[in-house]
C-alpha cells in the first residue's frame, strides 16, 4: 500500500473520530439544560466526561508506549465510542448522563493519544504529519454542522455512534509497524518536569477557555437571541479556520514549534476580550475564528515539540489529558462564577488566567 493510500486512510479515521467526539461535545450544556436547571450541575456534567479522560488518555497513552504499538489501542477506542455515545440516546435523565458521559470520556481516551503517535511515526516527512492532524479540526466542523443541520438533540446521538464505526472501517486496512518499547519507570514523571512550563501554560489556557465554552452556547441562544443552529454556525468558523491553517502550518508558517505555541497560547486573550463586546449571535463569529488560529498553533506546535523529544504516546497522551484536567476544572469554575454573578464574570475570569497562560509559556526553552 502506497504511503498516500495510508496518509488518506488515517485522514479518514481522523475525521470520522472528530466528528462522533463533536457532535455532542458542543450542544452538551444544552442537553444538560434540559435536565436540570442548575448551571453549577450542567458544569460538573461536562467536566465528568473530561475527567474520565484524563485518566484515560494518561494510562493509555502510557501503555501504548510501552506496548509499542498503536493501532490495537485506536481500533479498540473506535468501538468503545460507538457504543458509550450510541448509549446516550437512553439518557433521559442527570444520573444517566452522568454515566455515559463518564464512559464515552474512557472511550475517547484509548485512542486520542495513540492516533496522534500512529499518525506522527508513519510519516518520515512531519510536515506531512500535520496536514493529516488537520482533519481533526474538519471533523470538529463536520459534526458540528451536523448537528446544527439535525436540530434534533437526541437523533446527534445515533450520528455520533455511526461516525465511529465508519472510522473503525477506515482502520481495517491500516498497517501495524511495531515501534520501540518505552519500558523504562518513571517516564511519565521525568516527561511532566522536563515540560513543566508548556504543560502548566497549555493547562492555565485551557481552564480559561474551558470555562467560556460552558456558557457560550447558552448565551448564544439566550442572552445574543440565536438559535439552535446557530451554535453550530458560530463554532464552524472556529473549526475551518483551525482546519485551513493546520495545512499551511509546516510549509508556510516558518516558526519553531515553541514559538508556534506560545503564538497560540498569547493570541487567545484576545479572543476573550472581543467576545465582551458581543451583543448578537452573528458577532462572536469572528472571534471564533481566532480561536480557530490559536488552537492550530498551540496544537500543532506542542504536541510537534512533545514528540520530537519525549515518547510520542506519552506525551500526547500527558497533552490530551492536559486539556481534559483544563476541562473538568473549567465548567466547575463557569458554574460557580455564573451561579454567583453572571455570565460575563466568566469571561474576566478566562482573560486573566489566559495572560498568566502567556506568561508561564515565556518561560519555555527551544
Amino acid at each position: 500500500m502506497s504511503k498516500l493510500q495510508i496518509n488518506n486512510l488515517i485522514r479518514s479515521a481522523t475525521f470520522f473520530q472528530h466528528t462522533g467526539i463533536s457532535i455532542v461535545f458542543v450542544f452538551m450544556p444544552i442537553i444538560g439544560k434540559g435536565v436540570t436547571d442548575s448551571i453549577f450541575e450542567i458544569g460538573l456534567l461536562i467536566a465528568s466526561f473530561s475527567f474520565a479522560q484524563i485518566l484515560s488518555e494518561m494510562y493509555f497513552g502510557r501503555y501504548s508506549d510501552k506496548k509499542g504499538t498503536r493501532l490495537k489501542f485506536i481500533r479498540i477506542g473506535f468501538v468503545c465510542c460507538a457504543i458509550a455515545f450510541g448509549l446516550h440516546y437512553f439518557a433521559t435523565d442527570l444520573t444517566l448522563l452522568f454515566v455515559v458521559r463518564i464512559a464515552a470520556g474512557i472511550a475517547s481516551g484509548i485512542m486520542i493519544p495513540a492516533m496522534i503517535a500512529y499518525t506522527y511515526e508513519i510519516n518520515t516527512d512531519k510536515k506531512r504529519a500535520a496536514t493529516i492532524l488537520s482533519f481533526h479540526a474538519l471533523g470538529w466542523l463536520a459534526g458540528i454542522s451536523a448537528a446544527g443541520i439535525a436540530s434534533d438533540l437526541r437523533l446527534i446521538f445515533i450520528i455520533s455512534a455511526v461516525s465511529f464505526i465508519i472510522g473503525l472501517i477506515f482502520t481495517i486496512k491500516l498497517p501495524s509497524p511495531q515501534q520501540k518499547k518505552e519500558i523504562e519507570s518513571g517516564t511519565t514523571k521525568l516527561v511532566i518536569l522536563k515540560n513543566k512550563f508548556l504543560f502548566l501554560s497549555l493547562l492555565l489556557r485551557h481552564i480559561g477557555a474551558a470555562a467560556v465554552w460552558t456558557i457560550l452556547p447558552i448565551m448564544i441562544v439566550d442572552k445574543w437571541g440565536g438559535d439552535l443552529y446557530h451554535i453550530s454556525v458560530v463554532y464552524v468558523s472556529n473549526t475551518l479556520t483551525a482546519f485551513i491553517l493546520m495545512n499551511i502550518m509546516t510549509s508556510k508558517i516558518k516558526l519553531s514549534n515553541i514559538t508556534k505555541f506560545k503564538i497560540g497560547i498569547g493570541f487567545t486573550t484576545f479572543v476573550f476580550i472581543g467576545l465582551l463586546f458581543v451583543t448578537e449571535w452573528w458577532m462572536a463569529m469572528p472571534f471564533m475564528s481566532l480561536v480557530g488560529a490559536t488552537w492550530a498553533f498551540l496544537f500543532i506546535g506542542g504536541n510537534f515539540h512533545l514528540m520530537e523529544n519525549n515518547p510520542h504516546s506519552t506525551s500526547t497522551g500527558i497533552f490530551s489529558g492536559t486539556q481534559s484536567f483544563a476541562a473538568v476544572i473549567g465548567p466547575i469554575v463557569a458554574g460557580s462564577i455564573a451561579f454567583m454573578f453572571d455570565y460575563i464574570a466568566v469571561m474576566y475570569f478566562a482573560i486573566a488566567i489566559i495572560v498568566c497562560a502567556f506568561i508561564v509559556s515565556l518561560k519555555i526553552k527551544k
